[in-house]
C-alpha cells in the first residue's frame, strides 16, 4: 500500500517457464501497487490440506495486456471448469503480472 503495508488478495496463478503469472485488471489495487513497488509475495495452499503450503517472494518483472483476455479464460478453465471467465466486463482491460520468484519456503 502507499504507507508500505502489504496488500493481500486471493488470486489464481499460472506458470510460464520459471515465471508466476497473475491476471488482474488495469486500475485495480493489485496492479497499481505492483507498478509502484514490484516486490510481491504469493502463498499457495494445497487444496487437499491447507496446512501444506508454499510461500514465494519475488518481483513483478512485467505487466502486459498482450494475451491477458485469453489468459483469464485459461484460468477460468483451470479453477472453475468454465470455458470463459464469467465475470468479464468490457469496461475493464485485463493485464498479466509476470513474477520472477526469488525465494520460497514451505
Amino acid at each position: 500500500m502507499k504507507n508500505g503495508s502489504p496488500q493481500v488478495t486471493p488470486v489464481w496463478v499460472d506458470l510460464e517457464g520459471d515465471l508466476i503469472l497473475v491476471n488482474t485488471a488495469i486500475g485495480r489495487l493489485k496492479q497499481i501497487n505492483t507498478k509502484r513497488n514490484p516486490k510481491v509475495a504469493v502463498a499457495i495452499a494445497d487444496a487437499s490440506n491447507q496446512y501444506n503450503m508454499v510461500a514465494i517472494r519475488g518481483t513483478v518483472m512485467e505487466q502486459t495486456t498482450n494475451g491477458a483476455r485469453e489468459h483469464i479464460d485459461k484460468l477460468a478453465r483451470k479453477y472453475l471448469g468454465k470455458e470463459k471467465y464469467p465475470w468479464f466486463s468490457s469496461k475493464e482491460k485485463r493485464v498479466v503480472l509476470k513474477i520472477r520468484p526469488e525465494r520460497s519456503t514451505g
